[in-house]
Parts: structure tokens; sequence; C-alpha cells
């Protein structure tokens, strides 16, 4: 299923977020990298604890570590919600949830265990759902799923920056003072 995704197309950006063309996922993440669109999705319990995923040791980028519910790469025009709804199908087994944009979060990052490299216009969506929903991970995508605290997670990024993916704090970046009283 990994060597299948990288075959997949994902649409390039320019620095804006405009398309400006295509390429497969493995040719955008080989050094030095292409800019590309992406979206990395917050789940969010009634008690405010966001639902983090441990990375499979097989992901081609930033393996068995700690990131949000999950991310992906729309195709080319491909709305991004519903490019989300679909991996979280995939990823989790939750059915299309509501899924709201609280704003983009520009990176690059170097993986040093794979060589890979990210640069992405990720776009940050946050859903809401509880804890106790039946969830069913492809053990191809995730090791392990926890519940854990806003301030938690901020604490470990802080003092363990290794464990955790490298966006994972810009995307709980994005997770404002409204966006928090959604939560």
């Amino acid at each position: 299923m990994t060597a299948d995704r990288e075959a997949l197309l994902v649409e390039l950006v320019d620095d804006a977020g405009a398309p400006v063309g295509q390429a497969t996922v493995g040719a955008a993440h080989r050094a030095p990298g292409m800019a590309h669109r992406a979206f990395s999705v917050l789940l969010a319990d009634p008690g405010g604890r966001v639902l983090l995923q441990r990375r499979a040791a097989v992901k081609t980028r930033f393996p068995l570590r700690w990131g949000n519910a999950c991310c992906g790469h729309p195709a080319p025009g491909q709305p991004v919600t519903e490019a989300a709804n679909v991996r979280l199908g995939e990823e989790l087994g939750v059915a299309p949830l509501p899924l709201r944009e609280l704003g983009v979060h520009v990176y690059r990052a170097e993986d040093p265990v794979t060589g890979r490299v990210e640069v992405e216009y990720d776009h940050v969506l946050l859903g809401r759902i509880d804890a106790d929903h039946p969830m069913s991970p492809d053990p191809a995508e995730v090791a392990e799923l926890r519940w854990v605290a806003l301030d938690e997670v901020r604490a470990g990024i802080d003092a363990r920056p290794d464990d955790y993916a490298p966006w994972l704090a810009g995307v709980l970046a994005k997770l404002n003072l409204d966006s928090q009283r959604a939560l």
C-alpha cells in the first residue's frame, strides 16, 4: 500500500497556494522537495483533548513519530475536506465528519531517517468526535492512538521534539481561542 501511495498525484503550489502543476507523492518528497498541497486533520473530543496517532514504522516520512489524527494530500483539484474524509476512513476507519478549516501551516522538514523532504502548504482541519467513538486503525498507517490534552501535547513537543512529527506544533498553533472554544 505504501508503494501505491507514492505513485498518487499531488498538486504542486506556489508560495500563495495557487496550483502550478502536479507530481507523484514520491517525486514531491525527494530532496530538495517540491511545494505541494496537503492537509492535517485534528480530531477533538468534547473535553478538548486531541487524538494523536503514532505513525506506523513503514511510513516513508517520519515513521514512529506522534502526529495529529491523520494527514494526507488531495489529488489535483480535489476538495481538501473530501480528501481528508477519505483518509480518515483509510487510516482510522472513521466515517466522514464535518471538518472546519482553521488555516494553513506552511513548512519544510527533512526526515533524517528516510531522507525524504516535506515542503507542504498544509490545510489544517478540525473535526469533533467522542473519544469512545469506534475506530479501526490501519496498522500500515497507525502504530498507536491516544487522546491527549492540548497542554500535555505542547509540553511533550517542547521536551522531546524528536518524538513528534515536525509539523505538529505548527498544526496545533492553528487552534486559536475561537477554535478551542469549539472543542
